[in-house]
């Protein structure tokens, strides 16, 4: 093996290994968060250039942002492989389209490509009689490309939206006479949309030989990465691109699909090893970003997974020395809960970590007002990730005109919240009547996050009220480079940091209220292990019981595990004190380290899965102590242990009573009548005399 070979497959696992010396063919990598899935493909197309098996120019490698493409190139660049081409899917189609439009358009020029559908669908909603704001016509953008993403037409949009339960912004036969009207006004200002310049590459594959011949002569080996979040259009242009040919290799996780509500869908990785029936499949383990601790709770989260994604799973393993266990945090409102972040960020930045290696993530973006806020005031920079900052929301800016607006016109005895509701009231806000369609929704709830920032001042006019957000606006305008991130969880997908904070984790949150059907929970479930698993070393995750002081109680995500420890408090006693928060002790297998979730697994301190080391002569020793003690007690053996506190004792051999004390079923009262007994058992002292009377239960 000549050196430049070596290099290129030196410090591969072995799963990447093998997925780079796999013969030419199908391969299907699925990788898990963190296992190294750039680092595979890239070594494999390296390593099939330096070997001369390919010419790196008969390469294409399909991304789906510029900037993974570009970091493909640059260590495809860095291995030997200059030449390669790695383009998004968009970047590709554009770049075949318009090397044979000549071809293609018989002599005509090539149609411009809209950036924004919002104008033309603006246009496209008066026609069909709907007044669309801005919020609107992003929504009905989305179903439009949601539609054309699954190669829907106008005419058959309301039964495939029904179909897949779409939570349309409009009636579905409203939503079809927009997109008609899209589509004829493209056609009568001779331009086209993204999906459009898809098809046309497909449609110059299939239905022009020549074309066909001389794209398939030029790229003879693909590489897809994220295949799970491919769609129906861009996997029939895959096909196109292949022509029948299977030297195809493809990278995902089913267990990051989370982009379903766009077209994208993961049956086409699930179904990779059924289509190519002699395709290498790999499944890269080991997690070389997060501890032990975070896989452990990234496994136990996903492992309860249901549904197709569920069969792909990759258990992970953590590959990093251990880190500190992720805090379960629980507030009494979603103030504390903000407060509380900021503060430990403010530590964590003291203690020497960049503030952009932490991260504040949440399920929508309108949650970011409380923590822009805390951060602020906690002197801490943010930088808003994905979304504008929540006083630059133009349905922000509207609302704080109107409240302005309703000052003169208030009654200073009107309730603050009553006065802010009635304010926004005017600008189409209605407080029990969330819109359907995301765009419309997250519209719905930055102005209602204003309704309960008034349920929790301790203000009493709407003037002060509107001096407030003047303030806060104020604050959080002045200009940061290096900060926190805040970011959806759907905008960190893809990205990492030393620290992560995963908020807002109430039922109704996360999941969303609007996640309906199974599919859709499991969807929720995903997006929880995909922020999971963005955190390198510190994991942090929380909710308020309350969104406001007093207001009604909430439910934890329903993803957590039943997590159990001590009851601490966050914050001192006294007047204005903040409420006080839990916080729960993560219980982690000691032979795997994944967080345990079953009663009899903590009790065990171990998965059921993981092999028994239990003494098995102690577990007699203590079985037949049982019997003499239950005798003397005249109680029924159980009273005293039952065989999985047994079990316990035996396997994991506690000798002093913190030890004694973490395993479940023995509390204070069985601590003092038989630990020191126990101990005396597991040490191989003589036992002590147990009293007479079993302790009160």
């Amino acid at each position: 093996m000549d050196e430049p070979m070596r290099q290129t497959l030196s410090a591969l696992d072995p799963e990447q290994l093998r997925a780079v010396t796999a013969p030419a063919g199908p391969v299907c990598i699925l990788a898990g968060a963190g296992t190294g899935k750039t680092r595979a493909i890239t070594h494999r197309i390296a390593y099939r250039v330096v070997s001369g098996e390919i010419d790196p120019r008969g390469v294409l490698a399909v991304t789906f942002t510029a900037r993974a493409a570009g970091q493909l190139r640059e260590r495809l660049a860095q291995l030997g492989a200059d030449g390669v081409q790695a383009r998004t899917f968009h970047a590709a189609a554009l770049r075949q389209v318009r090397y044979f439009a000549s071809r293609l358009l018989e002599g005509r020029e090539m149609p411009e490509v809209v950036d924004s559908k919002a104008r033309l669908v603006t246009l496209a909603a008066a026609r069909a009689g709907l007044r669309a704001d801005r919020a609107g016509a992003r929504d009905l953008a989305g179903e439009i490309e949601w539609a054309k993403a699954n190669l829907v037409e106008p005419s058959d949009y309301a039964a495939a939206a029904a179909k897949a339960a779409r939570d349309m912004p409009y009636e579905p036969d409203k939503v079809a006479e927009v997109f008609t009207a899209y589509e004829e006004i493209k056609r009568n200002r001779g331009v086209i949309d993204f999906e459009d310049m898809l098809r046309a590459a497909v449609w110059g594959i299939e239905e022009h030989p020549d074309v066909a011949a001389q794209i398939r002569g030029q790229y003879r080996h693909l590489v897809v990465d994220e295949f799970q979040d491919v769609n129906p259009l861009q996997h029939r242009l895959l096909q196109a691109w292949l022509g029948g040919r299977d030297d195809l290799t493809v990278v995902g996780d089913a267990s990051q699909t989370i982009y379903s509500f766009t077209g994208a869908t993961s049956s086409y990785l699930l179904e990779f090893p059924r289509r190519y029936r002699e395709a290498v499949v790999v499944r890269l383990v080991r997690d070389y970003r997060s501890t032990p601790q975070v896989v452990g709770l990234a496994n136990a989260v996903i492992r309860q997974a249901r549904g197709g994604e569920a069969r792909l799973r990759v258990a992970l393993q953590g590959q990093r020395p251990p880190g500190p266990e992720p805090d379960l945090r629980i507030f009494g409102d979603e103030a504390s809960e903000a407060a509380a972040v900021a503060s430990r960020c403010a530590e964590l930045i003291a203690a020497g970590t960049p503030p952009h290696q932490i991260a504040v993530l949440f399920r929508t973006n309108a949650q970011s007002q409380s923590y822009e806020e805390a951060l602020a005031e906690a002197g801490v920079p943010a930088v808003v990730s994905g979304a504008e900052r929540f006083f630059d929301r133009p349905e922000v800016r509207q609302a704080m005109v109107a409240l302005r607006a309703a000052v003169r016109t208030t009654p200073d005895d009107t309730p603050l919240p009553a006065a802010v509701a009635d304010a926004l009231a005017a600008t189409g806000w209605q407080r029990d009547r969330p819109p359907g369609g995301g765009a419309a929704r997250e519209r719905w709830e930055a102005q209602a996050a204003l309704v309960t920032l008034a349920e929790e001042l301790r203000l009493t006019t709407l003037a002060e009220f509107c001096d407030d957000l003047a303030r806060r606006a104020a604050i959080q305008h002045s200009p940061t480079v290096d900060g926190v991130t805040l970011a959806s969880l759907h905008a960190a997908k893809g990205l990492e940091w030393d620290a992560v904070f995963l908020v807002g984790l109430a039922d109704g949150t996360l999941p969303t209220s609007h996640a309906r059907t199974d599919d859709a929970l499991e969807e929720e479930r995903r997006l929880l292990y995909v922020g999971i698993t963005r955190a390198r070393q510190w994991l942090w995750l929380s909710y308020g019981q309350a969104r406001a002081p007093g207001g009604r109680a909430r439910r934890p995500c329903r993803f957590l595990p039943q997590l159990t420890g001590s009851t601490q408090s966050d914050a001192g006693g006294g007047p204005g004190a903040r409420p006080r928060a839990r916080r729960h002790q993560i219980v982690s297998c000691r032979i795997c380290g994944a967080t345990l979730i079953a009663g009899a697994d903590r009790k065990l301190g171990r998965c059921a899965t993981c092999p028994s080391d239990r003494d098995e002569e102690l577990y007699e020793r203590l079985r037949e102590w049982r019997r003499v003690v239950a005798a003397e007690q005249q109680v029924p053996a159980y009273v005293v242990f039952t065989d999985a506190t047994l079990a316990a004792l035996a396997e994991r051999k506690p000798t002093t009573e913190a030890e004694l004390a973490a395993i479940g079923g023995i509390g204070p009262r069985k601590l003092a009548a038989y630990g020191e007994a126990v101990r005396a058992l597991v040490t191989g002292r003589s036992v002590p005399q147990v009293t007479t009377s079993p302790p009160e239960h």
